[in-house]
């Protein structure tokens, strides 16, 4: 099973640049392109939130249209960019947004490997928070299928990633949401965005990571101190495979033009001098 994952579109209508810089609808178009023409198709395509840049209805109309092309089914989740209501507005056919309300929490039982997604938005707020509602949900869904292997998929990422101003506004409940997962041997991974750059780190003893951004990157300083900033670092997403015996393998996939693929070998087989 082959999930792609894709975060922190930021999608801006009526040609606006986010930051006044990045094209994010035109990247996110790049993105959507890359992933029709990978060599092995997807089974699903998981959007791990900042979907949009404001929550604007224009912004949920352009991003539907962004993503019609795409030929597997795809799963949203809001970020600290998104708004609940015009998501579902945006999206009626997408019956799962609306599986638990008020929040976007949600079960896909329709693969091998089952796929929960939380919700950590705080609105009007960039930091996220995953409440004793929302971890008790989940504790119940882990909890009635304890033999089904699980990915979970939120947008903030539940651990410290070193960049202080991200930190500054990271996930509140990550000590308590830690213990939860420790309790559930049957989570396999757990993927986020937030981030735009990809982060590795273990909570509850599952690898947790953050994926790159299809458009700009959070800049790598490690100082405390270090203001807030973004890079045009390669855009990415990212592909996880999972198979009964292997676990979740991940793999980067940078989305873009580049030289090559270049033969390592001779056509008789000799490595090329």
């Amino acid at each position: 099973m082959l999930i792609a994952q894709v975060t922190d579109m930021h999608v801006k209508a009526d040609g606006r640049l986010a930051y006044g810089r990045v094209d994010t609808a035109g990247m996110l178009a790049a993105c959507v392109d890359h992933l029709l023409h990978l060599g092995r198709q997807p089974d699903l395509v998981l959007f791990t939130g900042d979907l949009v840049d404001f929550g604007r209805a224009d912004e949920y109309s352009l991003l539907r249209r962004l993503l019609a092309p795409l030929s597997v089914p795809f799963y949203l989740l809001p970020g600290n960019h998104d708004d609940r209501e015009r998501l579902r507005e945006a999206f009626p056919e997408h019956r799962y947004l609306r599986q638990w309300a008020p929040f976007v929490q949600y079960v896909i039982d329709a693969w091998p490997l089952r796929i929960i997604a939380l919700d950590t938005l705080v609105p009007g707020e960039l930091h996220g928070r995953l409440c004793a509602e929302r971890l008790a949900w989940l504790d119940a869904q882990l909890t009635a299928a304890p033999d089904r292997p699980a990915l979970v998929a939120m947008h903030h990422p539940p651990f410290a990633t070193l960049i202080g101003h991200m930190d500054d506004i990271g996930l509140e409940g990550r000590e308590e949401f830690a213990r939860l997962i420790a309790r559930h041997r049957q989570v396999e991974r757990i993927v986020c965005g937030h981030l735009h750059r990809p982060i590795e780190a273990r909570v509850g003893g599952v690898v947790t990571s953050t994926c790159p951004s299809p458009a700009h990157q959070v800049a790598l300083d490690l100082r405390p101190d270090a203001p807030p900033a973004f890079m045009m670092e390669p855009p990415a997403c990212q592909l996880h495979q999972w198979s009964p015996d292997a676990g979740v393998i991940s793999h980067t996939s940078f989305i873009g033009r580049y030289a090559g693929p270049y033969p390592f070998f001779e056509a008789d087989g000799t490595l090329l001098d």
